[in-house]
């Protein structure tokens, strides 16, 4: 059994720990995939690298509305899929490669499973290693979520792990679960040629969003997809290549191909986190402090295996704080899960950051709401928006922003003033009338929104 300084039980956002500052350790990074983690390899980038393209088709296709004449657009999904992960998968080869240059660090390939206090076994029978750590990082992330009607049906399914690598895209893809990751990539098929029918057992898509987002993405993916709401599956019935999906309510679904999209697990029940005394939640994330250490000592965790917001910017600052408070234990930073931003990269994009109106009025808020549409621009003007709209909720009395949500060209661009604003504490007042807003542009639903809310009245910090 070999001692290191320090190990890292994966090489996604935990590989991004390790820089320079830790030449002196001994450290191990283990990991059994690709170097990137779900980031790189499966997850945001590769989807948002095909969603350029599906925008693209969405574009070219809408052109006559300009009076632009084009030809239809088709997508070469071979030419795209080796375009996205030709790039990927040499950006993970490379990333490996250049780990495994550091003379500090060794890089050990295998499945990692806790035997005791900060031990770990990595590989299987033969090939197994035993490693301690000084301290460890956990960052194993998490994998999609499959439930049991499809788990246990014995049919093929895929998932966002494997659906983006396909040969062909589907003639008929159902997509199980209405979120994030089900929007996006409906939105992608979709212009690549395949028919879509989505299944959510939620009333509506992107039930975790605030309620006006969500009425209007349902609305719009209505006119596009065969949209199935308000029911669960039951079965999946067929053969590869056929198959049939029963429902609780409404006609069975029939396509070629099945997508599962009905959220994530974390990744903690496979690296045997009990036996080195790290502590669960419930729904499986390891338990951290606002220092991202565990319940075990000298050992921390970070992103999707234990963050309440799974998403890649809050594991790279989670990453942050790991690395300081390894290099200063004797002066630890907090990691902040305040104002997390949010995108959803469907057509049109959506993001978020803060409080839904119905979150306001569960807690009872003194809340004002404005909500401003693009068509009301000129930027709107230009770009033909119909449905686009900026949606803004802050305390009344205090005048601090509780929440913003947009649906529209480049939303998850224009949440970012927002952001900074709910991360600095600057009121809606000063935000809409202090800066200048540049027009014609989109951000001026954004200016118009914040000048339109009704707040009580503050004459010190009112002008004009």
């Amino acid at each position: 059994m070999r001692t290191h300084d320090l190990v890292i039980v994966g090489a996604g956002s935990g590989n991004a720990v390790v820089d320079e500052r830790f030449s002196q350790l001994d450290v191990a990074v283990i990991d059994e995939g690709p170097f990137g983690g779900t980031c790189l390899n499966r997850g945001c980038i590769p989807s948002k690298m095909l969603v350029h393209v599906a925008d693209l088709t969405g574009t070219i296709r809408d052109a006559g509305r300009f009076g632009v004449q084009t030809r239809p657009g088709r997508v070469d999904w071979p030419a795209v899929r080796e375009r996205v992960f030709g790039r990927l998968d040499r950006e993970a080869a490379e990333g490996e490669q250049g780990r495994r240059s550091s003379p500090n660090v060794d890089v050990l390939k295998g499945h990692a499973r806790f035997t005791g206090d900060r031990t770990l076994t990595v590989g299987t029978g033969a090939d197994t290693v035993t490693v301690r750590g000084e301290r460890i990082v956990v960052a194993v992330g998490s994998r999609p979520a499959v439930p049991p009607p499809v788990r246990d049906g014995g049919l093929p399914y895929e998932t966002s792990d494997t659906v983006m690598r396909l040969d062909r895209p589907p003639r008929h893809l159902a997509v199980l679960g209405g979120g994030y990751i089900a929007a996006e990539l409906a939105h992608v098929f979709h212009a690549a040629g395949s028919r879509i029918t989505v299944v959510e057992q939620e009333d509506t898509l992107l039930s975790a969003q605030d309620e006006s987002i969500a009425a209007a993405y349902t609305a719009i993916a209505s006119e596009r997809y065969d949209v199935r709401t308000g029911t669960a599956l039951t079965r999946v019935e067929g053969e590869p290549g056929r198959l049939r999906l029963v429902l609780d309510d409404g006609p069975a679904v029939e396509a070629d191909t099945l997508l599962v999209a009905a959220g994530r697990t974390p990744n903690s029940d496979r690296i045997d986190a009990g036996r080195a005394g790290i502590d669960l939640h419930d729904d499986g994330r390891i338990v951290v402090d606002a220092f991202q250490r565990t319940s075990a000592a000298e050992v921390f965790a970070l992103g999707d295996v234990c963050t309440p917001f799974p998403l890649k910017h809050v594991a790279n600052r989670e990453a942050q704080v790991v690395a300081h408070n390894l290099l200063h234990p004797d002066a630890p930073v907090r990691t902040s899960h305040e104002a997390v931003p949010a995108g959803v990269f469907t057509r049109p994009q959506i993001a978020q950051v803060g409080r839904t109106e119905q979150q306001c009025r569960q807690d009872g808020l003194h809340y004002a709401v404005s909500v401003r549409r693009f068509a009301d621009t000129a930027y709107g003007w230009a770009v033909e928006d119909t449905t686009g709209f900026c949606k803004v909720l802050a305390d009344r009395r205090t005048g601090l922003l509780l929440g913003a949500h947009i649906l529209g060209p480049q939303a998850a661009s224009l949440i970012q003033p927002l952001v900074i604003a709910m991360s600095l504490d600057i009121k809606a007042f000063d935000l809409a009338r202090s800066p200048l807003w540049i027009h014609p542009a989109p951000t001026e639903a954004v200016s118009n929104a914040l000048r339109d809310l009704d707040l009580d009245p503050d004459p010190g910090e009112r002008e004009p």
